[in-house]
């Protein structure tokens, strides 16, 4: 069966590919049409294809919803809309992680997942075939594939831990998938391995002259999943080693970074000019060049949508308005949490500690709509969702009401997957935990200065020298990894990274965590950290001491496996303290 994927090209390019029902359950997914071995891949335009689709594959609705769904909505910073009717996602916000709930599914992944074995499985043929298609090219194209695959990984080992892995590619109706779990030790490890391969044959960002520059994994990108996975594996091990070589990766990404901006700045080439290696866009202009314009100097991979071929309807209908042209509601699905709300002083009125620290942050206007506002119920998202900038006075009593005047049809927003801020929080969040001790001021001065970088470009222009961090402040590890994590959730709020940063930041304070044994395999499991509870549940104005006991053990991290996946694969192990129509542990 070939259907027809879309993917990005400035005006959009439409690429007939190979594909598969991303709404069927994975291990009963079948391709209909057993001739694409024997009449495709007969030249590079056909591999060339093949990826595109991928790529396109991972801009589904089904990949862009669990991205928020499985990174933001499970941590403190959205909640339902309370008039949206969704069982499946009130069961998530209190904890009742049904294995029925359909946001289990983990199909769309594992469909891209053997998009890119079929490529890899097919690609060296072609070499054979068509002599246009050279050894590079196959490099290359290898190269994408491996990172792609991996980072698909990396999400369901974040989401579920215990995942199946295969790089056997599924084209004929008569193969059967029936493998089981393989422990997270394993996984990540042949995900390191891949893009270390990747790393070797990808091009350099700048290489490509168009979309594909961001919207195609490059160096950078590479380097940065490595950079993201090597930190979550340390922080569920403890290992300085891999703290070590996420600082290492997250080095490469922002020296090229800052190579490749003095190289295409003739201001700099005499080595004259700012010296600062990071050249973030300052205050106002972050919020437009990065979420308006998007594919920004700062970006490192974005999935990419133009609004004519394909939309971002499952962003749209997250954070925008939900429901079809014809027939649609003037809110979305998911509101910012109230913990976004308030400032300083006033932000103890809402259980937790506050997000933000002062009104001249930028982003506390720009993130969400509608905030300072104490008789406020509900919030908007307000990043990726405005289509035009407008400045928002730093000195006004309430932030800007949502406005739904962007048309729901065309829906051209695409979804962020890394950029700089990020990366170098990943590199704040790696020093902190190599320092020797509170003692060691070199190395957690180190993580407060990547830190201040980004507070300071956000905030209002003509109060970025004051000291509204105050390194004083944070006087020892503790105090510096909980300001890293504040950073983070004010930097990259919404953007699908909230639960795992919080995942990490509990692991680190865990004991007895065993990442070669599967959950199923252990008798039992580390109890979690009570601190990041109390950060998960401060955005419950009521209900969250409720919330707090069901959270126990590991293995509530994770999301259950679908049920219907478990009777189709005998093989499938259960997350343990779910069962179906159970809510309570078995332990």
């Amino acid at each position: 069966m070939k259907l027809k994927n879309i993917i990005k090209v400035g005006v959009a390019t439409i690429v007939a590919v190979t594909g598969f029902s991303s709404c069927s359950d994975f291990l009963t997914i079948y391709p209909t049409d057993k001739t694409i071995g024997e009449d495709f891949w007969k030249s590079k335009e056909d591999v060339q294809e093949m990826v595109a689709g991928a790529y396109s594959s991972m801009c589904s609705y089904d990949c862009q919803t669990r991205a928020i769904i499985w990174g933001a909505f499970r941590s403190d910073e959205l909640v339902k809309y309370s008039n949206y009717n969704d069982a499946g996602l009130d069961n998530i916000n209190v904890v009742n992680l049904l294995p029925t709930n359909g946001y289990n599914n983990w199909a769309a992944f594992y469909s891209v997942i053997n998009r890119c074995n079929i490529v890899l499985n097919h690609a060296p043929h072609v070499m054979e075939i068509d002599p246009v298609f050279t050894g590079g090219d196959y490099q290359i194209t290898r190269a994408q594939m491996l990172a792609l695959r991996s980072l698909c990984y990396f999400y369901l080992v974040r989401t579920f831990r215990d995942v199946p892995y295969t790089t056997q590619s599924y084209e004929d109706d008569d193969q059967f998938m029936t493998i089981p779990q393989t422990c997270p030790d394993s996984v990540l490890q042949f995900c390191i391995r891949d893009l270390e391969e990747a790393e070797q044959g990808i091009m350099k960002s700048g290489s490509y002259s168009d979309w594909r520059d961001k919207g195609y994994f490059t160096r950078d990108a590479v380097n940065a999943l490595l950079a993201d996975i090597y930190l979550w594996r340390g922080s569920m091990t403890k290992s300085q080693s891999d703290y070590q070589k996420c600082i290492e990766y997250a080095d490469k990404v922002i020296n090229a970074k800052d190579a490749y901006f003095k190289a295409t700045n003739s201001e700099f080439s005499s080595g004259s000019g700012e010296i600062d290696p990071y050249h973030l866009y300052k205050g106002e202009e972050a919020m437009y060049q990065i979420f308006t314009i998007g594919n920004s100097r700062e970006s490192i991979l974005e999935w990419q949508y133009d609004g004519t071929n394909n939309s971002n309807t499952g962003l749209e209908n997250m954070y925008y308005e939900s429901g079809n042209s014809d027939n649609h509601a003037t809110t979305s699905v998911l509101m910012a949490s109230q913990i976004f709300n308030y400032f300083a002083d006033n932000s103890n009125t809402i259980q937790g500690q506050k997000v933000f620290t002062t009104t001249h942050d930028l982003r506390y206007w720009n993130s969400t709509y509608g905030v300072n506002n104490n008789e406020a119920t509900e919030l908007s998202v307000r990043k990726m969702v405005n289509n035009s900038f407008s400045t928002v006075s730093t000195n006004s009593t309430v932030g800007e009401p949502k406005s739904n005047s962007r048309g729901f049809d065309y829906f051209a927003q695409n979804w962020i997957v890394y950029r700089l801020t990020d990366v170098m929080l990943m590199k704040a969040e790696a020093l902190v935990q190599t320092a020797a001790s509170d003692s060691d001021k070199v190395v957690l001065n180190q993580a407060y200065d990547i830190v201040n970088v980004i507070n300071q470009r956000s905030l209002n222009e003509g109060k970025r020298d004051a000291d509204t961090l105050h390194i004083d402040n944070y006087p020892n590890k503790e105090t510096m990894e909980l300001l890293v994590l504040a950073e983070r959730e004010r930097e990259l709020c919404y953007e699908g990274k909230r639960w795992f940063d919080l995942v990490r930041f509990c692991y680190r304070h865990m004991d007895g965590v065993d990442i070669k044994k599967k959950m199923a395999d252990q008798t039992s499991w580390p109890a979690l950290y009570k601190p990041m509870i109390r950060l998960i549940t401060r955005k419950y104005l009521s209900g969250g001491e409720a919330v707090s006991a069901k959270m126990k053990t590991e293995p509530y991290l994770y999301w259950p496996i679908l049920e219907s996946e478990i009777r189709v694969n005998k093989n499938l192990q259960q997350n343990p303290v779910y069962e179906l129509d159970k809510t309570t542990s078995k332990n």
